[in-house]
């Protein structure tokens, strides 16, 4: 495992981190047995993965307490991200979360506490200023943000220059965050966490067609809008996202590398990339996850998957919101 140390932190964290979302078992991603999720926390850290991404969200703290569960006693090795919710950003609402999300993690200190949504109704001013006095009584190693376009995170930026991340969702049939957002990170050093980096599954060739795609993971703006449970208003780009994966899929094996590898190795050779945040139910999937750390791609290979994906990245726009055709991005 790689490691790549987060700007204006301490944390050096693993090039792949452990996305704690699908192990709590819900609507979204189906039933999980609990000792296969703490299989899958302990063989990451197995793997050589010191990089924990969770949420008060997912699961309501069942992802955080799970953690606590299978990784107590390496505590002092690993590093936890957690976020708040945008319910929570007002002042004295933030100093509170972090007690409680310190509560469910029984630990002293979190690592990097991050904002999951924008809250366009709480003065940034406010709720980073909080952040600022955690850091300060040191509740927190460090702070950053999650799906903050280029108008919120310009605005945070201009508040503080500690923020040291800014969790995205990006991936060979997610382009979006290049045309504005990225460069942006890249200008003011500010490092990207890509969130749903196999397209919940799209990219490690699991469905050969969208009618495969079970509702739950259908969502996005690559399909119709029609799916029962999608909230844009678009028809969707479900015939150019599987040539696309066609595409990719041909190139994963002329090179005999598996294809969810690939689309993380791609990940990692962008620029300002912190960690690539994957999922694991299980202990199999972790471990093949964790391989993409060794995959070095070609300048001549990032180029042919870039051309590839082009078409894609042209016709779902800049538009960074990966469900909502009204971007909850600013």
């Amino acid at each position: 495992m790689n490691y790549r140390t987060l700007p204006n932190t301490d944390l050096r964290v693993s090039e792949i981190a452990f996305g704690a979302w699908g192990i709590v078992g819900d609507a979204h991603w189906g039933p999980q047995d609990e000792k296969d999720a703490i299989a899958a926390l302990q063989t990451a850290y197995e793997m050589g993965i010191n990089f924990f991404d969770t949420a008060e969200a997912y699961g309501d703290g069942a992802s955080e307490h799970l953690i606590d569960r299978a990784l107590a006693d390496v505590r002092d090795k690993i590093i936890i991200a957690t976020k708040l919710k945008p319910e929570d950003f007002a002042y004295q609402d933030v100093k509170k979360a972090c007690e409680q999300r310190l509560k469910a993690l029984q630990t002293e200190q979190i690592d990097l506490l991050q904002l999951h949504w924008p809250n366009h109704n709480v003065p940034l001013q406010e709720t980073i200023r909080a952040l600022e006095d955690l850091l300060k009584e040191g509740k927190i190693r460090a702070f950053g943000v999650s799906n903050f376009g280029v108008g919120d995170l310009h605005e945070s930026l201009l508040v503080s220059g500690a923020i040291a991340t800014n969790q995205l969702p990006y991936s060979l049939l997610w382009r979006a965050i290049e045309y504005e957002i990225l460069p942006l990170c890249h200008q003011k050093n500010v490092a990207i966490l890509c969130y749903s980096p196999l397209m919940q599954g799209l990219l490690t060739g699991k469905f050969a067609t969208p009618d495969e795609v079970p509702d739950g993971r259908a969502r996005s703006r690559h399909f119709s809008k029609n799916r029962p449970k999608s909230r844009h208003q678009e028809e969707g780009a479900e015939s150019v996202t599987f040539d696309t994966l066609n595409a990719i899929q041909k190139i994963a094996q002329r090179l005999d590398i598996p294809m969810g590898q690939l689309s993380v190795a791609w990940l990692l050779g962008q620029p300002n990339i912190g960690s690539v945040i994957v999922g694991g139910r299980n202990a199999a999937q972790v471990r093949d996850n964790a391989m993409a750390a060794h995959v070095k791609l070609s300048s001549e290979t990032m180029s042919e998957l870039n051309k590839v994906t082009a078409q894609l990245k042209a016709q779902l726009g800049p538009n960074p919101d990966l469900w909502q055709s009204e971007s909850r991005y600013r």
